[in-house]
């Protein structure tokens, strides 16, 4: 006999195969009695599978309207991690895999049933997607809490949250949230602080709901038009004490395949080069950031800058020199 999940699948293709089953009829394919037919019929319903019924003699199951693509048994956070899936795929610049991803998210949120659709429906409407880059590493987000956020931007209801900062200490926040963006391996909400009565940037995998959440509110006019560039300003920029701009000598599309968008903001000037604004702690380490980029590049701002990869230089040369390599 089959495991129930296989069972449920095969229940399902059978429907779906002919236009009506009678119980006895779906029994003997699936070597069950009528009792367990009738439980699994009542299991898909559950699930959100419209499978209707017919009495006496001449009755007998049929699939309702909308199920004719294969079946999808999924329960709330695994139909959640498969959207987040093909959504991060569809994104991640490998040749082919963008447009098939496309696709197959498309034919997922077709066969979702309407409980899971909505979820998952306000996940797809209210995330703006970064550019790709390689990015740092990131940490793991419960798909529950992605859902309760956009969720709560598409309400326009107001959500109450601890918030752990990069240092580890935690506060408590109220915020009108606005949109999630996801990078390649991090997401990130933005949303108006109340409190603060200001737009703030919060990384998703620190955020703790806690309900009860806030009344509905209006929406504000977004802080940018360009969320996904704001944010990328702001992970990458404003946190740090210290802020520069280089001029790299490659073009935008070739530099943004090694610099992530929470590592500093690019933007085109001609063919052959790009801006780089970028943040750090201090100078020492945004000549190192930049370096590692691995890209001819010449100081634009600050001045001080400049000052600090001659002293870099001098640092290395030395290096060299007691190696026994000629500078």
């Amino acid at each position: 006999m089959l495991e129930t999940s296989a069972r449920l699948l095969r229940l399902l293709s059978l429907l779906q195969a002919h236009r009506d089953w009678s119980g006895h009829q779906l029994a003997e394919r699936l070597g069950v009695t009528p009792r367990t037919v009738r439980r699994d019929v009542d299991k898909l319903r559950e699930l959100g599978y419209p499978v209707h019924a017919s009495p006496g003699t001449g009755g007998g199951y049929q699939l309702g309207a909308g199920a004719a693509l294969p079946p999808l048994l999924l329960d709330d956070d695994e139909a959640v991690a498969v959207v987040v899936g093909l959504r991060t795929a569809a994104g991640n610049g490998v040749e082919g895999i963008g447009e098939t991803s496309v696709r197959a998210l498309a034919k997922v949120e077709q066969v979702l049933p309407d409980r899971l659709s909505r979820r998952v429906g306000a996940l797809s409407a209210f995330t703006v997607p970064m550019v790709r880059g390689p990015g740092p590493e990131g940490s793991a987000v419960d798909p529950g809490l992605l859902t309760e956020l956009a969720g709560a931007c598409r309400d326009c209801r107001r959500l109450r949250f601890s918030y752990r900062d990069h240092g580890g200490s935690e506060s408590r926040r109220h915020a009108e949230p606005h949109r999630l963006v996801c990078a390649e391996r991090r997401w990130y909400l933005v949303a108006w602080d109340v409190e603060r009565e200001d737009w703030r940037t919060f990384r998703a995998d620190r955020i703790t709901p806690t309900p009860p959440h806030g009344s509905r509110f209006t929406p504000r006019p977004p802080p940018a038009e360009d969320l996904a560039a704001y944010v990328s300003r702001g992970v990458s920029t404003a946190v740090y004490p210290v802020r520069g701009v280089v001029r790299l000598m490659v073009s935008a599309e070739e530099a943004a395949a090694r610099i992530s968008p929470s590592a500093g903001v690019l933007e085109a000037v001609d063919a052959g080069s790009c801006l780089l604004t970028a943040g750090a702690a201090s100078l020492d380490a945004l000549v190192v950031h930049v370096l590692m980029a691995g890209f001819e590049f010449a100081v634009v701002e600050p001045p001080e800058l400049t000052g600090r990869i001659l002293a870099a230089r001098d640092l290395l040369t030395s290096a060299l020199r007691r190696a026994g390599h000629s500078a």
